[in-house]
């Protein structure tokens, strides 16, 4: 399934949300300029669990070293499919939740998703020596608020069914339901093998739950105000 857009406007100029996505871009043309020396930049600025484990427990002096790829991995991606499918989930999606927390929670708000996302998939993963990049799994903390913040929402989006594709309505609580169903189903089949490793599942799982549970807080205390 692939969202073309959703039904709720903007609030507000989501002025955060397109500085994120023209960050992403043009990190990744940063890697593109890179040629030969883009494997050494990704192992060095992508989240490589083994390294963390190692710096913990082997070297402390590599502590530092060995924590920026959390924030820094956020913004590589591996491929032109990897940036534009993110890049899109944060186009539909961040608008709405960057209007519902303000501009600069809602940045702190991201970022922390994906430091959240990359120590789920760390701590399914620890010994690891593939690097992770991209922004998937905050952008599933931006999915996790939005499941909660916009439950009346509808979302078009592109079905392929077969050699047929079809557009239409879902209510966001389907599409988002559903793409984290296919999550946590993928990350527990793919638990114990490669595949746990290539693809950060427990990643995307984990900052959607972030992201759900830091809005249920924000919620509440609305209500409690109210």
């Amino acid at each position: 399934m692939i969202p073309l857009r959703d039904n709720i406007p903007s609030r507000k100029v989501p002025f955060v949300t397109y500085v994120l996505v023209g960050a992403n871009v043009l990190a990744f043309f940063f890697e593109l300029s890179l040629g030969p020396n883009l494997e050494r930049f990704i192992y060095i600025f992508g989240v490589v669990p083994q390294k963390v484990v190692y710096a913990v427990f082997e070297a402390p002096q590599l502590i530092p070293y060995a924590l920026v790829p959390f924030l820094t991995s956020q913004f590589l991606h591996g491929g032109w499919l990897h940036l534009l499918g993110n890049m899109l989930f944060l186009y539909i999606f961040g608008d709405n939740v960057e209007g519902a927390f303000g501009h600069f929670r809602y940045l702190i708000f991201y970022l922390a998703c994906g430091v959240a996302a990359s120590m789920a998939h760390f701590l399914v993963n620890p010994s690891s020596t593939v690097p992770t990049v991209g922004a998937s799994g905050a952008i599933a903390g931006i999915l996790g608020a939005y499941f909660l913040l916009f439950p009346k929402a509808r979302v078009l989006t592109l079905v392929p069914i077969f050699y047929f594709v079809q557009i239409v309505e879902i209510p966001a609580v389907l599409f988002l339901g559903l793409w984290f169903l296919i999550q946590f189903l993928s990350g527990s089949m793919a638990l114990g093998t490669e595949a746990a490793a290539g693809v950060a599942w427990w990643a995307h799982i984990g900052g959607f739950i972030v992201g759900a549970g830091y809005t249920v807080v924000k919620l509440r205390k609305i209500r409690r105000r109210g």
